[in-house]
């Protein structure tokens, strides 16, 4: 027993290496939705596995099999299907960059903090961070929309507004407009890093961000709404209810706006082909999320193929299709 303690396993890529990590397996686990507990679990039985053998070394996808091999024998067939689903978006080897936009109220900052944990990115910023950034460059004279909450972006339109038009719309594309120029930018920061990023925010409106599409990072933009209104509603009284909390009155008195910006994105989203994602149960709009984040990097990974004229997927030799039948039922588009 002491000779195994004192024993290091390298997990190595040619001639360098790292030493194996329960806590990093046990993280690449619970992506699959995997609880903590069996996580560490599955993440101690590969280490004994690793200290059983007469080897010193392995190699990623000698570890990546034994990981699988194990996560099938204690947790079943479901965990290691979404488990060999996962490792799609870890072998595209480019920055992921979730974009989860949504009106006031939705659990966008809740969600991508759990998302964040879940997918192991460290790097979460939200938009209204931008703005207050951009506060600080421009005056209320140059940029007044960018002085108001979303909601009451009405508030600083100048220009005279047609007879049919909606001055709480109109403020509101003024505003997520100048907030896409500096969310752009940190986009492109991030992938320059080659750092994954989660942005979540109001001002994340389908179209108002361009070429979403890049070879040199996987860009998964999501609308999460909450389409009950007296849910929706919930969220603020449990808001007010937190005096660390944003003040839940102030929303609910321009809740009927806050439900009007809520229907303009959901309509962006719909012209523009955005997911959109009806937030119920937590547990279960984070599985919906990561079957979004997966079935894009099945999506690039099979053009990647296609344009080196290669397999759709190297995953065990199971092709995206036979991957995606597992929990497609989650990922209906809420319109």
């Amino acid at each position: 027993m002491t000779d195994k303690r004192r024993k290091r396993i390298l997990v190595a890529q040619h001639e360098h290496g790292l030493p194996y990590s329960k806590g990093l397996t046990a993280s690449s686990l619970m992506i699959t939705g995997l609880g903590p507990a069996k996580s560490y679990l599955v993440a101690n039985e590969v280490e004994q596995a690793l200290l059983a053998s007469t080897a010193d070394k392995i190699s990623e996808d000698g570890l990546g099999e034994l990981t699988l091999e194990i996560l099938r024998r204690e947790a079943g067939e479901k965990y290691a299907r979404l488990f060999l689903k996962w490792q799609s978006v870890a072998d595209l080897d480019v920055p992921l960059i979730i974009l989860l936009g949504g009106a006031a109220g939705v659990g966008k900052s809740t969600l991508a903090t759990q998302l964040a944990s879940r997918l192991g990115i460290t790097r979460v910023i939200s938009t209204d961070a931008v703005r207050e950034i951009l506060r600080s460059a421009f005056t209320a004279e140059m940029f007044p929309t960018l002085y108001s909450s979303s909601f009451e972006a009405d508030r600083a339109v100048r220009q005279p507004i047609p007879h049919s038009g909606d001055r709480l719309i109109i403020g509101f594309r003024e505003q997520a407009a100048a907030v896409a120029v500096g969310a752009k930018a940190l986009i492109d920061r991030a992938i320059a890093e080659g750092t994954d990023l989660i942005l979540e925010g109001a001002h994340l409106v389908p179209g108002f961000l361009e070429n979403m599409e890049r070879k040199d990072a996987l860009i998964v933009p999501l609308l999460l709404v909450v389409e009950n209104e007296e849910l929706h509603r919930s969220h603020f009284y449990w808001r007010a209810r937190d005096v660390r909390s944003r003040p839940g009155e102030r929303y609910l008195k321009n809740f009927e706006k806050i439900r009007r910006i809520q229907g303009y994105m959901m309509s962006s989203a719909r012209v523009r082909g955005v997911p959109t994602i009806s937030h119920i149960d937590l547990d279960a709009t984070l599985t919906e999320i990561v079957d979004h984040v997966v079935d894009s990097a099945l999506r690039m990974v099979g053009k990647e193929s296609h344009e080196d004229e290669g397999p759709a997927s190297h995953l065990a030799g199971t092709a995206p299709e036979d991957l995606d039948k597992e929990g497609s039922s989650a990922r209906e588009t809420v319109s």
